[in-house]
């Protein structure tokens, strides 16, 4: 879903960490996460399947991978009228 972002943190080996972060950037687009054989692979996928954008890091190096899903953006612009008016529509 278009918003949808994963953050990694990976140690660099000089003791300082960075941060490496991959988003769906598109509508219909989402972000997989696939851990297997000592690498991290992060990737921006199309709805057909096909990978966009790819980032790939060592297992051991990985600090932290932190997913950040979407906000519904209908959530916060739905508004309920008051209950009271509710109740005089339904008589």
């Amino acid at each position: 879903m278009k918003g949808d972002r994963v953050e990694v943190v990976v140690d660099t080996g000089t003791g300082t960490a960075r941060t490496y972060e991959i988003g769906a950037t598109r509508a219909g687009r989402r972000v997989d996460v696939s851990t297997g054989r000592g690498m991290v692979e992060v990737a921006e996928v199309t709805r057909s399947g096909q990978p966009v954008r790819v980032g790939r890091f060592m297992a051991a190096r990985v600090i932290a991978l932190v997913e950040h899903p979407a906000e519904e953006q209908g959530a916060t612009e739905r508004r309920r009228r008051p209950r009271q008016e509710q109740e005089e529509t339904l008589l």
